[in-house]
């Protein structure tokens, strides 16, 4: 049951990966069409700003979120022993590196992993969740987070963000591009009327891609959650220690440090809490009630 639960999410978040792609080039055929009366230089002026912006983002995510987070790095053991012990143990369960080790500020419960690799990862807890999780609980929310780092979710997640920012860059500039005017065709194209779909087409694709973008963001955010937590299991061989740590996060208050930006990082929404039985489309997270009954199911 758990290894098909884990292929049937591997093949789900590739697919919307693909979608996401296909979304990406969309709008940069409208941008071009629109702008320049060139679908494909649109379509190349895309590509080039994704790829340049998005390995920024890799290359530099880690610092980035945890500034963003205001999360403070534990260099030493005494600093905080048995958070040390499990990523340690955890690391070697998970046949990655030791990842860095980062601590935020916060009484509510709760963690994430950024990184572009597993050579280059890290993790961060709250303070919050150091202190109202025992052990037990603490090693399943660590080992749902070095699920992350060895899927490369981390990776994914990011290459998403950067992906969703520059189509919200290339929308807004198209958008006020199109008010100083766009050059004049002339071609069959204007007699017979397929410059006028066309550009319904490419104006559609620049209006609905920041508002796709964000869904599919959410897509892969919900799906690697399911993942990591059936590999998490694989990990520790113990489900109860993270539906155990689930439930306590989940009735715990919404963090005051955590980063908007970051919230499809954390095990949990750090904003909003509940146990909502249904997975929502616009939620970062599946509801914490259907990640514990699939734990249960395992």
């Amino acid at each position: 049951m758990m290894y098909e639960q884990i292929a049937a999410n591997k093949r789900k978040t590739w697919l919307v990966v693909g979608f996401y792609l296909i979304l990406f080039l969309l709008v940069g055929i409208g941008l071009g069409y629109t702008v320049m009366d060139n679908a494909v230089a649109g379509m190349v002026i895309a590509l080039v700003a994704g790829g340049l912006y998005t390995m920024m983002m890799i290359s530099q995510s880690t610092d980035v979120v945890m500034r963003l987070n205001h999360a403070t790095e534990v260099t030493e053991y005494e600093q905080a022993p048995q958070l040390w012990h499990i990523v340690e143990d955890m690391a070697m369960i998970a046949k990655v590196p030791r990842p860095r080790i980062f601590v935020i500020d916060d009484d509510s419960p709760n963690a994430f992993a950024t990184g572009s690799s597993p050579e280059k990862a890290a993790v961060a807890v709250t303070t919050g969740l150091l202190q109202r999780l025992n052990r037990e609980e603490l090693e399943g929310v660590l080992a749902h987070e070095f699920a992350h780092i060895r899927n490369y979710d981390v990776r994914l997640q990011t290459i998403a963000i950067a992906l969703g920012a520059v189509i919200a860059i290339l929308v807004q500039f198209g958008s006020r591009m199109m008010f100083f005017g766009r050059s004049s065709r002339r071609s069959k194209d204007d007699e017979n009327g397929l410059a006028a779909i066309m550009m319904v087409i490419s104006i559609l694709a620049m209006i609905l891609g920041p508002f796709m973008s964000t869904i599919l963001q959410l897509a892969i955010s919900r799906n690697r959650e399911y993942l990591a937590d059936a590999t998490a299991v694989e990990f520790t061989r113990n489900p109860q220690g993270l539906i155990s740590a689930l439930e306590k996060i989940s009735n715990a208050p919404a963090m005051e440090e955590a980063d908007p930006q970051s919230a499809a990082l954390y095990i949990a929404n750090p904003f909003k809490k509940g146990n909502d039985e249904k997975d929502s489309w616009f939620a970062t997270h599946p509801a914490t009630s259907n990640r514990i009954k699939r734990l249960r199911e395992m």
